[in-house]
This record gives C-alpha cells, sequence and structure tokens, in this order.
C-alpha cells in the first residue's frame, strides 16, 4: 500500500512539474534520496576501530616513516634507557640522519661510543625507518655576539697585532 501511495505521490509530483515549471522543495528532497544508494545498515556500514581506520590512512598517504619517526621521538626512554635519556634527546630527524642533543660533552662522548648499540635498536623498533646515521652534538654554548657583552668589529683578537 504504502509503495502505491509513494509511486501515486510521485506522479503528481511530476506531472505538476510538468505543467507548471516548478518543482517543489520535497520533491526535490524526494529525488535525492531516491538517488542515494547507501541506506541505514546496508553492508559496510558497520562502525569501524580507529585503529584499522588510522592504519588505513597512514597507509594510504604513505606516512609510515613519519610515525616511526614519532615514534622515535615519543618512546626514546624506552629505546635507550632511563639514565641516557635523561641527558639527552633527539632533535631532529632530516634525510637519514638523526640528531640527538646530549646535555653535556661528556655524555655526547658516550653515547658515540653507544652508537652501534643506539641505531640497532631504533632499526629493531622501527623497521620501516631508515636512520643512515646519528649525529650527536654536544649542549649549545651561549654565542656572545649579541647582548650585554657584545663589542662590534673582530673582539679581543685585534688588539695581537
Amino acid at each position: 500500500m504504502s509503495d502505491q501511495a509513494d509511486l501515486a505521490v510521485d506522479f503528481y509530483l511530476k506531472v505538476r512539474a510538468a505543467l507548471t515549471g516548478k518543482v517543489s522543495k520535497d520533491a526535490k528532497r524526494r529525488e535525492k534520496n531516491a538517488r542515494q544508494q547507501s541506506k541505514p545498515f546496508d553492508q559496510g556500514r558497520n562502525p569501524k576501530t580507529i585503529g584499522s581506520t588510522l592504519e588505513n590512512l597512514i597507509n594510504t598517504f604513505g606516512w609510515q616513516g613519519k610515525v616511526a619517526e614519532g615514534d622515535i621521538f615519543a618512546n626514546w626512554k624506552i629505546i635507550v634507557g632511563d639514565r641516557v635519556a635523561e641527558h639527552s634527546f633527539p632533535e631532529n630527524f632530516e634525510n637519514g640522519v638523526l640528531t640527538i642533543r646530549c646535555k653535556s660533552t661528556a655524555w655526547a662522548t658516550q653515547l658515540r661510543l653507544m652508537t652501534g648499540e643506539i641505531m640497532a635498536k631504533i632499526a629493531e623498533r622501527t623497521p620501516d625507518l631508515v636512520v643512515s646515521e646519528l649525529r650527536i652534538i654536544g649542549p649549545q654554548a651561549p654565542s656572545f655576539k649579541r647582548g650585554k657583552r657584545s663589542v662590534p668589529g673582530r673582539g679581543a683578537r685585534d688588539t695581537f697585532g
């Protein structure tokens, strides 16, 4: 009965649109709904987990390397251990070179000795990321080129000659 009523309403609206040249908003909405193929509870309409959706998104856009890079930055403490992580942190990753900043030159020297171990742990944890080199740097020294103690010119070296 409802199919016949819908058919009758559709017929009436089409005849009216043909005679008057006007299409009601309701008719436009019905036509739009009739064209849609998706209906509630159809196949493929089930909710998806966030994990599978993110994994599909990462694979679609090729973000595996960026996710692995973020994993190194976020889990540095797990990769190198608590004591080393207290005195160092990854600062930058560019063109396969991971830059690690240390809080002292002694720790920078220690990490240079541990380069092989760190590279192995990174390769084990993130096989999608290719780290070709570790660049280990010490603390950033203060610059006296600007500020209260800056002097224009060459500085103290210009008095010896």
